[in-house]
Parts: C-alpha cells; sequence; structure tokens
C-alpha cells in the first residue's frame, strides 16, 4: 500500500475504534435534536420577546458554553471522558425541555438562567470528546478524526434543519422537548458503551520541564503560540456566532420564511457530510497556516454574500456553501491543535487508573475496552 492510500479517508476510518465510533454516533443523534442554538433567537421571537431580549438569551447560552467547556476539561480530567459526557447530557435534558415551559409572560428572566445553564451542562461534554479523539485515534489520523467528529455534528444538524421545519408547523415548543429526549438518550448510550478514559494519578514533566499538572493552566497561559492560537478561535468564533444570530433575523427582515434557514443549516450540513473527508485528505498535506488562512478567506466570502443577498434566496444558498467550504479548509486542522500541546496539559493522558507498571505501552498513550472489561492495549480490538 502507497504512503497515500495508507493516510487516506479509507485508511481513517479503517483506523477507527469501536469506542470512537459509538462517541460520533452518540454525538450524531444529540445533535439531531440540537434546537437551542439555532432556534432559539426566532423561537423567542415567536414568542413574543424582542429582538434585543431574544439576543439577550442567546448571550446567555454563549456564556454558559464558555464557562461549561472549562468546566468539562476538569471533569474529564478528574472523573473521566464516559462520566463526564454522561452526566452532561443526563443534566442538559431537563434544562433545554424546560424551555418552552418558563417561556410564558414575565418569566423571561428564569429563561435566561435556564438557557444559561443548559449552555453550561450542553458544552460540558465537549472536551472530554476531544479528549477521546486526541487518545485513542492513531496520531496520524488525528487531524482526519476532528474532521469525522465534525461530520457527525453536521449530519445531526441537517437532520435536525429539516426536522426542525415539521415541528415548527406543528409546535414550536416540540424543539425543546426533542432536544431534551436526544440528549438523555445520549446520556444513557454514553454510559453503557463508551470507555472512561482518565488521568493517571502523577506523571513526570518532560525533560527539561518543571511544572506539575495543577500548574498546567499557568503554563499555557505563558505560551505565546498557544494565546494566539485562542485569539484566533475567540474572533473567529465571534464571526460565526453571526451564522445563528444575525442571519435567522436577516432572513425574517428581508421578508423570507423561518423555512429558509432550515434549508441553510441543511445545506451547511450535507455539503460538509458529502466532501469534509475528502477535501480534509489534501488539507492535511498543507502548512497549518496556509490550510487556516485560506480557509477563513472563503469564510468571509460568505458572510459578504450573506450582506448583500437582499432577500435573494439563491445567494442566502450559495454563500451558506461557501461558509461550510471554508470551514472544511480551516476547522479540522484548528480544532486538532490542542492536542499537539504537551500530553500532561490535556485533560486526560490514559485510559486506565488501574493499569500495572509493566502495561505494554504504544505511542505513549493507553486504550481502554469496553466498560466493566479488561483494559487493553490500544494494538487490542476492542
Amino acid at each position: 500500500m502507497n504512503e497515500r492510500a495508507s493516510d487516506g479517508v479509507l485508511a481513517a476510518i479503517r483506523a477507527t475504534p469501536a469506542s470512537i465510533r459509538y462517541l460520533l454516533g452518540g454525538m450524531l443523534l444529540n445533535q439531531l435534536g440540537a434546537f437551542v442554538q439555532s432556534f432559539l433567537l426566532l423561537y423567542l421571537v415567536h414568542r413574543g420577546v424582542s429582538a434585543e431580549l431574544a439576543g439577550v438569551g442567546l448571550v446567555a447560552y454563549a456564556v454558559g458554553a464558555i464557562i461549561g467547556s472549562a468546566l468539562g476539561g476538569e471533569l474529564a480530567h478528574r472523573l473521566g471522558t464516559r462520566v463526564t459526557i454522561g452526566l452532561a447530557m443526563a443534566a442538559s435534558g431537563p434544562l433545554v425541555a424546560l424551555i418552552p415551559l418558563l417561556s410564558g409572560p414575565g418569566t423571561f428572566w428564569l429563561v435566561v438562567l435556564d438557557v444559561g445553564l443548559a449552555g453550561l451542562v450542553t458544552q460540558a461534554y465537549r472536551p472530554a470528546a476531544s479528549v477521546m479523539l486526541a487518545e485513542l485515534m492513531p496520531e496520524k489520523f488525528q487531524v482526519m478524526s476532528f474532521s469525522m467528529m465534525r461530520i457527525a455534528l453536521n449530519a445531526g444538524a441537517a437532520g435536525a434543519a429539516l426536522l426542525a421545519t415539521v415541528f415548527i408547523a406543528v409546535n414550536w415548543d416540540l424543539l425543546f422537548y426533542v432536544d431534551g429526549a436526544t440528549a438523555v438518550l445520549y446520556s444513557l448510550l454514553a454510559f453503557s458503551l463508551l470507555p472512561n478514559v482518565v488521568a493517571p494519578p502523577e506523571e513526570e514533566p518532560a525533560p527539561g520541564e518543571t511544572a506539575s499538572r495543577g500548574s498546567a493552566y499557568g503554563v499555557l497561559a505563558r505560551d505565546g503560540r498557544f494565546l494566539m492560537y485562542l485569539a484566533a478561535v475567540f474572533i473567529g468564533t465571534l464571526v460565526y456566532a453571526q451564522y445563528t444570530v444575525a442571519l435567522p433575523l436577516k432572513i425574517v427582515a428581508d421578508g423570507l420564511s423561518t423555512d429558509l434557514y432550515s434549508f441553510v443549516l441543511a445545506t451547511s450540513g450535507i455539503v460538509l457530510i458529502t466532501c469534509e473527508l475528502k477535501i480534509t485528505s489534501y488539507i492535511v498535506k498543507w502548512p497549518p497556516s496556509l490550510a487556516v488562512f485560506l480557509g477563513h478567506v472563503v469564510f468571509g466570502l460568505a458572510f459578504l454574500g450573506w450582506g448583500l443577498s437582499s432577500g435573494n434566496a439563491a445567494v442566502v444558498i450559495i454563500s451558506a456553501a461557501l461558509f461550510t467550504g471554508g470551514l472544511m479548509m480551516s476547522g479540522p486542522t484548528m480544532f486538532a491543535r490542542p492536542a499537539k500541546v504537551p500530553a500532561r496539559y490535556r485533560p486526560a493522558t490514559s485510559a486506565s487508573p488501574v493499569r500495572s507498571p509493566d502495561w505494554p505501552r504504544r505511542s505513549g498513550r493507553f486504550s481502554a475496552c469496553w466498560p466493566g472489561r479488561r483494559w487493553a492495549p490500544c494494538s487490542s480490538r476492542c
């Protein structure tokens, strides 16, 4: 087998452990009901809340998500990936399902509080999922594995967008009841099928380094290149957020149906599902800075198209395809970047809390089999 074939899409799929397949399947299922971030703004406007106040609700979700991401990383380190994902999704379900019940007259700030908590627990599972990808996938397929994760998320998002048109026609409240149900189901699947990747009791620092795990945040805070990476992600996210904030409001303001926004979400998901793995197989051969730069250029052109669309549905859809193209070029490289930091600064660096001292080691990592069964080295089939 030549080098290109051994590093291609099919090779990455064949190298994907069963535990990662279960993880991605659960993420797809959960995303099929993930309506809060995409439709909360339109829902609150539908319930009579002004666009300005509805935006406050979305901000609350975003703030909760920021806190939840940091909390999720710490929980993944202390409790392990399976426990973190299971608990986060179990808490997310009831909080999301409460949104319609709290959306009556005079209860707006209760909705904001509930949405903020929902954002916190919903996003707390993401660091644990990223840890599993970084630890259990072969290193040469790490960027590809993050593409797989994005495909799972966007396949679910595409299905969710189509389901949303049906639910909205029946009852807007169904969006959040279904969202809560899929979160609880994901929790049950996580506890049943995922391994619990946890950090070892202690680690020796690398040669020339003296920092302990307890000072990991301090070490990263002094890493100028990593801070620049975080700044770039922050700026990019500010722009990306307009996809769920400004775009749906602009579509409605231009006199177009809310169904068009569902179609935009579905178009983005379908383009990403069908193209990302193949595009990523080429992108990984580029310098990371080039992939990220060109991706954001294409990403920016999409927002320019939406700004100039003036009620033209075709331009909105074409811009959605451009938007997705930019994400496919830059996203996998950017989101795989934290997996490159020294292992002990990630939330988890070992799959087994009870391994024996002479346990086989492969590429500096361990892998876990089914919950409740003996731990096996990465080379074993689970």
